[in-house]
């Protein structure tokens, strides 16, 4: 049976969106992995699998609150069309390059988001945008690195408590086995934050394309389709953003990196479940930041953080500049074939 020009664009558009979620495990593969590579724990390649294992099965944990905001939540799913999902896919995955090729920890839960938002803006203007929903995401970027560092240098406190009286080699062997836990309850936040993000994509554009049947939700293959791309993309892991997050930032002990991983993923674990898409890259920064600020204030490298949160303030504005310049070169391809 022949396919029509309709359906092969939508597997190619499913296709673009399953890269970007691999490019996701890809880029914020450190964010998973950072603390206990640069704490020696566990080797890269033995830390990508345990990451990438439990991104895979995060969905057995987590609903899909954050599939239906980024579905229905940024822009409204009328407005979504082939060439707002190839703008917003588009946009994403051009920033999602640049700042894995420059080592720079950025968001590509907010570079989707930014993309979205771009495409919708060129197509219907400012009417079409869920602001409700933008602006959650929004204040992400200051709440999720801000509680991710409360929550750290409370993990801090309280473990440095706990441990007073022990000696110095049995605090640093426990910890060693500790990290297994919190690196994986952050990986598993990881998986269930992020890859539900390209889910959201997928569903609406299926949805734009009528191939849902009643109202709008998230099929099981979808879910299925994500939670494998953004698990392989982590086995490939992001070496350059490891050594930014794992070392550049703050030097960590097996201590200090049990707490910045359990804060952080204490944090996604709330946003989660709240359904607010934030960056999982902005969430264990603050921890790891928190950790090194509970040790002393100058133990954190603040020009290096300084200049990873200038690269979270920019990636809405750009990807949606970039996502806007992709939906007019879709609608121009478009034109010319028509």
């Amino acid at each position: 049976m022949s396919l029509d020009s309709s359906t092969l664009l939508l597997f190619a558009l499913v296709a673009v969106a399953l890269l970007f979620d691999f490019l996701n495990g890809l880029h914020d593969a450190a964010n998973s992995i950072a603390t206990i590579v640069s704490t020696r724990v566990l080797s890269p390649q033995y830390a990508v699998l345990w990451a990438a294992f439990f991104n895979f099965i995060a969905f057995t944990v987590f609903g899909l609150h954050v599939a239906q905001t980024v579905g229905k939540g940024i822009i409204q799913p009328g407005i979504v069309s082939d060439a707002v999902i190839f703008g917003a896919l588009g946009g994403a995955i051009t920033w999602n390059v640049a700042t894995w090729m420059l080592g720079i920890p950025s968001s590509s839960s907010h570079a989707l988001i930014g993309g979205l938002v771009g495409a919708g803006i060129a197509k219907g203007g400012l009417q079409p945008v869920v602001w409700s929903g933008v602006i959650k995401t929004a204040l992400g970027i200051v709440v999720s690195p801000a509680v991710g560092f409360a929550l750290a240098l409370l993990m801090v406190l309280l473990v440095s408590w706990l441990f007073v009286r022990s000696r110095p080699a049995m605090a640093d062997q426990t910890f060693r086995k500790l990290q297994f836990v919190s690196a994986s309850l952050y990986s598993l936040g990881h998986g269930g934050n992020d890859a539900q993000k390209t889910m959201g994509v997928i569903a609406v554009l299926l949805y734009a394309h009528g191939k849902l049947n009643g109202e709008f939700h998230v099929p099981l293959w979808v879910v299925l389709s994500c939670q494998s791309a953004m698990a392989l993309g982590t086995l490939f892991g992001g070496w350059r953003i490891v050594h930014t997050m794992g070392s550049r930032i703050t030097r960590l002990s097996p201590q200090q990196g049990f707490c910045a991983e359990t804060g952080g993923a204490l944090t996604l674990f709330l946003a989660t479940n709240l359904g607010v898409p934030v960056s999982t890259t902005h969430t264990i920064t603050g921890a790891i930041i928190g950790v090194g600020a509970a040790r002393r204030v100058s133990a954190v490298r603040w020009n290096v953080a300084t200049s990873i949160v200038w690269a979270w303030v920019i990636t809405m504005p750009i990807a949606a500049v970039m996502g806007a310049l992709f939906y007019f070169l879709a609608r121009g391809a478009h034109l010319m074939l028509s």
